[in-house]
């Protein structure tokens, strides 16, 4: 037995969420038995009841009632995932009492010192020391949608551009990178997650340029109709490339910046810098759309899950 253990507000955003499904999705297929731990966030809530997925709502900042020890016992769960980035000690402490083996992702918190395994798929410096008996480094350990096998196509120029910032866009990027289009005239579809809080920020400055869409089904199926997307330094990114979706990178986060720098050295995307300091110029370079589209499809794999599947049922 599984549990998965996210969070996702406004301010965390929503990508461990949306990894998450993914991997739930892949448990499902091995029927694997799971339930997914989740703090009190509606949007996230709805997503889970309308795919009927079991949950239960946690106070993930409570570290000293034990609901943990609770948790393990009512559901007999085995291993515990976590993908919530930074795992507090005094929580790793009472899972690793119950008795269950304790997974973590891209984890830099004080409680990644008892995990038995943590995911790294996001770790691009190798001098950063992890923690973790077993740490399973690099990009063959992505989760990335299964879709893009099915929506993957060669770009070969640019003609239709689309901007997602994430399922919240805490900083509201997606309304910088909206005026920096209008300065070298270039039109856009604006995808804004269920977490987006800047609307009508963002409606002030549109013109008939730009066209938004919401609740988008399947952000990868929609991303066949596009040809270059500006985005955040999340998993997004490396989806997009990998369905052959060449990208303009914008951290929004200090580890992302590592993420663009990562993908524009694989020759997939070209980094734009933080959203605090954009650079501009890119926006109006001329790319090789063709040689940037082919080095995502050929370096990147969606067979991450199954790498960790592997890995997990070997605890």
């Amino acid at each position: 037995m599984f549990a998965i253990c996210i969070e996702a507000s406004h301010q965390r955003g929503m990508g461990h969420f949306y990894r998450a499904l993914n991997l739930i999705a892949y448990l499902d297929v091995q029927q694997q038995s799971f339930v997914v731990l989740i703090n009190d966030h509606a949007k996230s809530k709805a997503m889970l009841e309308k795919k009927n997925i079991p949950f239960e709502v946690v106070a993930l900042g409570d570290f000293s009632s034990a609901w943990e020890v609770r948790l393990v016992e009512q559901y007999g769960i085995t291993v515990w995932i976590n993908d919530r980035l930074d795992t507090n000690i005094l929580h790793a402490r009472w899972i690793k009492q119950s008795g269950a083996k304790l997974v973590t992702f891209d984890d830099r918190g004080g409680g990644a010192s008892l995990v038995d395994m943590q995911i790294a798929g996001l770790a691009f410096d190798d001098a950063e020391p992890l923690q973790g008996v077993k740490i399973l480094r690099g990009v063959n350990y992505l989760i990335l949608n299964p879709e893009i096998e099915r929506f993957k196509r060669l770009r070969m120029s640019v003609e239709h551009i689309v901007v997602t910032m994430g399922g919240s866009d805490t900083y509201g990027v997606t309304i910088k990178v909206v005026e920096i289009l209008k300065k070298i005239g270039k039109a856009a579809t604006i995808i804004i997650g269920p977490g987006f809080e800047h609307l009508e920020s963002l409606q002030a400055v549109m013109t008939p340029a730009f066209l938004i869409k919401t609740e988008v089904p399947s952000l990868i199926e929609e991303f066949q109709h596009y040809d270059l997307v500006i985005t955040a330094g999340g998993i997004t990114p490396f989806e997009a490339a990998a369905s052959g979706l060449p990208c303009i990178i914008i951290a929004s986060e200090s580890f992302e910046v590592l993420i663009g720098l990562f993908l524009q050295q694989m020759g997939a995307a070209q980094y734009a810098g933080h959203f605090s300091d954009i650079d501009e110029e890119v926006f109006s370079q001329s790319f090789n759309i063709e040689i940037m589209s082919r080095a995502g499809m050929s370096q990147l794999t969606t067979r991450g899950v199954e790498n960790i599947y592997h890995e997990l049922a070997l605890l």
